[in-house]
């Protein structure tokens, strides 16, 4: 049986939902082995370049300056408040227990929904990733159904299996603080 890396590339923007995309590929991260995990950010430039391969240390898919996380942290009750940080402490574990497996990159393009969509397409397919992870809201609005979902749009052009994670849910924030207090080391 031969040990073949499991290449994932996990989309990041700092929303809450790219947040819970990162919980999720933490999980699988610690499940698997073999998993290798590539954090993608996009960005606006001018010219089509790739930026070579950025240092993680400054950049885990977890961006503690992110607007929802200071949104929870100034709208939600202390107790909300500790299970977030209770679940962002045992990911970004996960991710530094894994680090040497972890690689992060940064992609230039147009911000338009379909210029990011062919950026990650292209990237994802040209480095042969066999799972695409981004977090999404879930049911679109209307504006969604007008102008597009860089999620669904993703999912529905990507000839890459695309796994969508939508918000936390209650019970998984439950059940993890629960698992954190009891001391387990596995969701």
């Amino acid at each position: 049986m031969t040990d073949k890396t499991f290449k994932v590339l996990l989309y990041s923007d700092g929303s809450q939902q790219a947040f819970s995309a990162a919980v999720y590929t933490a999980i699988l991260l610690n499940k698997m082995p073999t998993m290798h995990l590539t954090v993608v950010q996009v960005q606006e430039s001018d010219t089509d370049t790739l930026n070579p391969e950025i240092n993680g240390s400054d950049n885990w898919p977890i961006n503690l300056a992110s607007e929802w996380k200071k949104r929870v942290s100034d709208e939600a009750d202390q107790a909300t408040k500790s299970q977030y940080e209770q679940i962002l402490s045992q990911t970004k574990g996960f991710f530094k227990k894994r680090e040497e497996d972890i690689s992060f990159q940064v992609i230039y393009c147009n911000p338009s929904i379909s210029e990011t969509v062919e950026a990650l397409i292209d990237y994802a397919t040209q480095r042969s990733f066999e799972l695409i992870i981004m977090g999404t809201r879930g049911l679109t609005t209307l504006k969604g159904l007008i102008f597009g979902c860089l999620a669904h749009n993703l999912l529905n052009k990507s000839p890459i299996p695309v796994l969508l994670v939508k918000k936390l849910p209650q019970e998984f924030i439950d059940n993890h603080c629960h698992a954190l207090s009891n001391d387990l080391t596995s969701f």
